[in-house]
């Protein structure tokens, strides 16, 4: 059967996110001085051919550990839809 797994990246709270901070400048600038913090991750789908949902998040997991994501400044949440 094929699944449908969603991966989120986003990098570790502890580090700074260059690119959110930038993205929180270019909205204040527009006048939305409300918005307080922002996180720039990536989300990426897979089709997963697997046996169970439980063996297309277990390979999900696996990608997002060996490439997907960089352990040292990221981590990553699976979901199967």
């Amino acid at each position: 059967m094929t699944y449908t797994v969603q991966i989120k990246v986003m990098p570790l709270k502890e580090l700074l996110d260059p690119q959110g901070k930038a993205i929180v400048g270019g909205l204040q600038n527009l006048g939305l001085s409300n918005v307080e913090d922002v996180r720039v991750g990536k989300n990426i789908s897979l089709q997963i051919n697997a046996d169970s949902a439980d063996q297309a998040k277990q390979i999900a997991e696996e990608a997002s550990k060996k490439l997907l994501a960089n352990p040292v400044m990221e981590y990553f949440e699976v979901s199967v839809n």
